[in-house]
């Protein structure tokens, strides 16, 4: 039986940040919102919607609407915050 805990909402934050920086999806550069609960566990995903959009409405993600679907980057006006999240999280250096 697995006895770790779920990860934090801030973890879960830090842990969509870092996928799009790593994909380097700054400004123009943009992916598919489905892009960020790519990867991670079933019983996730609705909870990496729900706080890739938290993000959207906290400025650090910018939603950009497209014929097929919602596209997301991150904010660079944000990126110096941004990389302060992933650091602090994750502890990973961009």
């Amino acid at each position: 039986m697995n006895s770790s805990s779920p990860p934090s909402d801030g973890k879960l934050k830090a842990m969509i940040l870092h996928k799009l920086a790593k994909k380097r999806k700054w400004g123009e550069s943009h992916t598919a919102l489905e892009t960020t609960s790519k990867g991670v566990p079933s019983h996730l995903r609705g909870k990496m919607k729900e706080l890739t959009e938290e993000l959207v409405r906290d400025g650090f993600i910018t939603p950009k609407p497209t014929g097929y679907g919602t596209h997301i980057s991150l904010s660079v006006s944000r990126s110096e915050e941004i990389k302060a999240i992933i650091k602090e999280y994750l502890r990973i250096e961009l």
